[in-house]
């Protein structure tokens, strides 16, 4: 049967799995229906302005006091946390990797994170981390929630069920969802397919939110009616589980003797939602040069200083090229944000070869990037008519702070030694006649 959902970003919604679960009029009656117990999920500070002020009621068989008893400490030497300066001896360069290969070992989600760079401080909740995640077994009785940040988990090969406690998402490559911080969950495999592998930003500062859309308007970008909140579901098991903290860059589990995912209803704003990315409308020049890539932004994550992002999501989509006169891939750049990319599906347009689905790159702060060598060559000789990309959907992490690597990402067998040597065509042209200009 498939999955319903409730439409719009940052609405204040309200489900509910059994009839009446739900009180209305009040969060907080004396004696909830069907012996629940009320217990609110705060995602801001109680005393946030309203715009920002993030918090939902839960209606579950137990209050979550119960769904975690002493903890131990856990050991998950892949999963990296800022500040992280991993001793490894790759140098500073821009850099690309094939596809992260598939376990051979029984691995479900949590220990199929790889942390490829991190970016900021955990402490001060501001940075971002950048993982790859591959897996082959489903989560049955372990949860987990992260006390660090946000997760927004992006397939590539393969869909995935993603059971929160709010309700379940199931998300396939093109598609991509956010489980907000402190919010416990578990991943399973969706459909055939023995592995499942994607990407994680797990973004440690303020949630994300839509950008601003100044003089483009009410219209296109992501528009918030294609975000879509899962419905209330619950799972009432009384069977020995785990529930996987991560805390500050630490790990912990706790044994307990039911399942954490119990909420039978709840209203309210902090919620998870998924969104799939063929929705998203693209502006763009219909004359000549072309913007920025931020156009592409699908969800930005604010710092403290405007116009400055703790990290942008976004995305290079199928799109018309129209622009006349004009080199239409993007240009070549050195960027105060630092971008790592991967690529879900087809080809990026400025990249024609190397860079291939399940793959990634990293450019860092004020590191030069830009088209390799065949696309500068297609790209500035072809005739100008209307061009459509299609079959394609690449995506970036990017972040105002510098993105340092793992020891991981640095002896990861898939990096390619020779990333660099795509530009190595690009010889000089330079004719300073009049005949040249």
């Amino acid at each position: 049967m498939a999955l319903r959902y409730m439409p719009g970003f940052g609405n204040d919604f309200e489900t509910e799995a059994l009839d009446g679960a739900l009180p209305q009029g009040q969060n907080s009656p004396q004696d909830c229906a069907y012996g629940l117990y009320a217990e609110q999920l705060s995602g801001s500070p109680f005393t946030a302005p309203r715009g920002t002020n993030e918090r939902s009621w839960l209606y579950r068989i137990r209050p979550s006091v119960r769904h975690t008893a002493r903890f131990s400490p856990e050991d998950r030497p892949h999963w990296k946390t800022a500040p992280c300066l991993d001793d490894h001896s790759l140098a500073l360069g821009q850099l690309r990797w094939d596809p992260v290969p598939p376990p051979e070992e029984r691995t479900d989600f949590l220990s199929g994170i790889r942390t490829m760079t991190t970016a900021g401080d955990v402490m001060t909740q501001a940075g971002m981390a950048s993982h790859v995640y591959v897996f082959n077994a489903d989560m049955e009785n372990d949860y987990a929630f992260n006390a660090d940040g946000e997760l927004l988990l992006v397939p590539e090969t393969g869909a995935i069920r993603v059971f929160t406690e709010m309700g379940i998402m199931d998300v396939e490559p093109s598609e991509i969802c956010i489980v907000p911080r402190g919010m416990m969950f578990k991943v399973s495999k969706l459909g055939p397919g023995e592995f499942r592998r994607g990407y994680v930003c797990e973004n440690y500062g303020a949630k994300f939110t839509l950008p601003e859309r100044g003089p483009i308007g009410a219209n296109c970008l992501a528009n918030p009616r294609d975000f879509k909140t899962p419905v209330a579901a619950y799972e009432d098991k009384e069977t020995p589980a785990r529930v996987h903290v991560k805390w500050c860059g630490r790990f912990f589990v706790t044994e307990i003797g039911h399942s954490p995912l119990d909420v039978v209803a709840w209203h309210g704003n902090y919620t998870p939602y998924k969104y799939d990315l063929k929705t998203f409308s693209p502006v763009g020049a219909i004359l000549f040069d072309h913007p920025d890539p931020s156009i592409f932004t699908v969800l930005t994550a604010p710092s403290g200083e405007a116009g400055t992002a703790n990290v942008d999501f976004v995305i290079f989509p199928p799109r018309w090229l129209v622009a006349e006169h004009t080199f239409r891939p993007p240009w070549y750049h050195r960027n105060i944000m630092s971008e790592f990319m991967g690529l879900i599906y087809g080809r990026y347009d400025a990249k024609e070869e190397g860079f291939v689905p399940g793959g990634m790159s990293l450019h860092n702060m004020m590191l030069p990037h830009g088209p390799d060598t065949m696309a500068f060559g297609k790209a500035s000789t072809e005739a100008l008519k209307p061009v459509k990309l299609d079959d394609t959907m690449a995506f970036m992490f990017e972040t105002r702070f510098p993105q340092q690597l793992t020891r991981f990402a640095a002896e990861l067998e898939t990096l390619q030694d020779d990333y660099t040597d795509c530009w190595a065509g690009l010889e000089r042209r330079f004719d300073g006649t009049p005949e040249g200009r």
